[in-house]
This record gives C-alpha cells, sequence and structure tokens, in this order.
C-alpha cells in the first residue's frame, strides 16, 4: 500500500555521520527483510492452496490487511466526499483483483514466474512516461524476456500466465490510483479505507469457501502468515525503510523481488526453473533497473 512520505530531520536536531550509517543500514536490513517477508508469505499462502484455494488465501490475507492499516491509517469514512469516495472503492476493488490474480498465478505457474509477470506493471508505468532512447531499450529488454516466458511449448500454461499479466494491469492501476487516494485523502486513511472495502468484498468469498470446504487448523495458519508476512510485515517495514532510505535505493531493491520470489519457490517449495525463466527473469529486472537509474540521472 502507499507509504507516508518521510520526514526530513529538522535543522535543530542534525544527525550524526554515524546515526546517518546506522540508520541506513537499519534501512537496508529492514528492506532485504520486507522482501524475504513478502515472498515468503506468499510461499507459505500457496501450501493452503489445496484446502482454501487461492481465493480463501486472499480472503484472509485481504482480513488481515484490513486490520492492520485500519490500525495504522485509522480512516475518517463519515467525513469522506464523494470525489474521495470513488477511487478509494475503485482502489479497494483493483487491490483485491491484484492480489487474487496473483495467487491464482501463483498456483498454476510458480511462484517466480507469476511475480515477475506482475512486476510488468510498474515496470509499463515507468516506461510509458518517459520517451527517453534508453526507456526505449529497456521496454525492449523486458519485451524479450515476456516472449521468452511466454514462448509456445507443451507444458506452457497460458491461463496461468494471462492471470500474472491481469496482476500486472492491477498493480499498474493499484500505482495510479494511490496517486489519486494520496492527493485527495490525507495520510493513509485513503489506502486503510480501500482495504477495508476489499476486505468486505471478500466476506462472501470466505464465507463460501469455508462452507464448501471446511477450513484445517494448518491452512487457515497458513493463510493468516501470509497476510502478516506479505501484508502487514512489508508495509509497516516500509514505512520504517523509507526514513533512512533513499527513494531511488529503494526502488532498486524492489525491482528485485522476482528474483528473490523465484528463489524462495525454488528453495521453500521445490519450483525449479530452467535457464530460459531465469533468463527472462534477469531481462525484466535488468530493464526496471536500468529504467530507474536513468530516471534519476
Amino acid at each position: 500500500m502507499r507509504t507516508r512520505p518521510a520526514p526530513a530531520p529538522t535543522p535543530l536536531t542534525p544527525l550524526e555521520p554515524s546515526e546517518r550509517t546506522g540508520g541506513r543500514l537499519a534501512g537496508v536490513a529492514t528492506m532485504i527483510g520486507s522482501g524475504l517477508s513478502n515472498q515468503t508469505g506468499a510461499a507459505i499462502g500457496s501450501l493452503a492452496f489445496p484446502v482454501l484455494g487461492p481465493a480463501g488465501v486472499v480472503a484472509v490475507r485481504q482480513y488481515v490487511a484490513a486490520l492492520v492499516l485500519i490500525a495504522v491509517g485509522r480512516p475518517r469514512l463519515r467525513s469522506f466526499t464523494w470525489a474521495q469516495w470513488w477511487p478509494v472503492m475503485l482502489l479497494a476493488l483493483v487491490f483485491g483483483t491484484m492480489n487474487l490474480s496473483l495467487y491464482s498465478a501463483i498456483d498454476r505457474v510458480g511462484l517466480g514466474l507469476a511475480v515477475t509477470l506482475e512486476f510488468l506493471g510498474p515496470l509499463t508505468i515507468a516506461l510509458a512516461t518517459s520517451r527517453r532512447r534508453m526507456d526505449v531499450c529497456c521496454a525492449m529488454i523486458a519485451a524479450a524476456g515476456v516472449v521468452t516466458l511466454m514462448r509456445p511449448q507443451p507444458s506452457a500454461d497460458y491461463v496461468g500466465m494471462g492471470l500474472g499479466l491481469l496482476a500486472a494491469a492491477c498493480w499498474a492501476s493499484y500505482i495510479l490510483l494511490n496517486r489519486t487516494v494520496g492527493r485527495r485523502v490525507p495520510g493513509a486513511q485513503g489506502a486503510a479505507a480501500a482495504a477495508g472495502i476489499s476486505a468486505v468484498m471478500f466476506l462472501p468469498i470466505g464465507i463460501a469457501v469455508a462452507v464448501r470446504h471446511p477450513p484445517t487448523a494448518g491452512a487457515v495458519a497458513c493463510a493468516i502468515a501470509a497476510g502478516v508476512l506479505s501484508s502487514a510485515v512489508p508495509y509497516l517495514a516500509d514505512l520504517f525503510t523509507l526514513r533512512h532510505v533513499p527513494p531511488r535505493a529503494f526502488g532498486l531493491f524492489m525491482s528485485v523481488n522476482p528474483v528473490l520470489a523465484a528463489l524462495v519457490g525454488w528453495v521453500g517449495l521445490g519450483q525449479g526453473l530452467g535457464a530460459p525463466e531465469w533468463a527472462s527473469i534477469g531481462a525484466i529486472v535488468v530493464a526496471n533497473s536500468l529504467s530507474m537509474v536513468a530516471s534519476r540521472s
């Protein structure tokens, strides 16, 4: 979800060099932990797919995200105007669809490939807003990675890949809507309200899953862990990280998330990838990183 801007130190209380260095090291460590937590949470959540299915896991994740964000953002819903409500409601719809399509893609094509395809969303936003030659090159690199991932082969799951691309489109929409919500709703109230609405939307899904397939304690625990590790921990960690790490470094690290997802899927779930898949992931990560570096040069 959208993070709060980092408050700058006041002139009356300048930070010592040792404090700045220590803060950045802590920020980097938190950033690494946040990325691993996010992907580990998705991997743990996938263990509940045989019992709850992707929809059931996402429903629990939405509930956990709503509890955390409402506690942090404390939205004053009665004060919202229609100009604030409509982007918040659209954000809630996109938020839920993004997670549902991503987890459904994970169920079909694995964690690494699903997260890589989803990452095309923010990359597309970055490239679409620029006319530099470097970004054209980045787009070509990313396109080559996608073509390699989606090349025709007997084992290709095009439905799963399509769900990953849907997650990418939702993430791109999520970024644009978050900007609108951030301008119209103070603080984290808009994000919190959207998370709460999304959780309410998933209540019927959660009830239907529970009735049709009575959940086991282990499956529910995995789904809750996914919500905590993939929603609560990254959100709170990002609030801390952006206070100590420059946005450029934060964005560059975010580009590495597909690699982390592939590694977690390989080590934790036994989802091995071949050389073409690793090359595709690398191409998309490189394209995103180059675009981000060039945009600040």
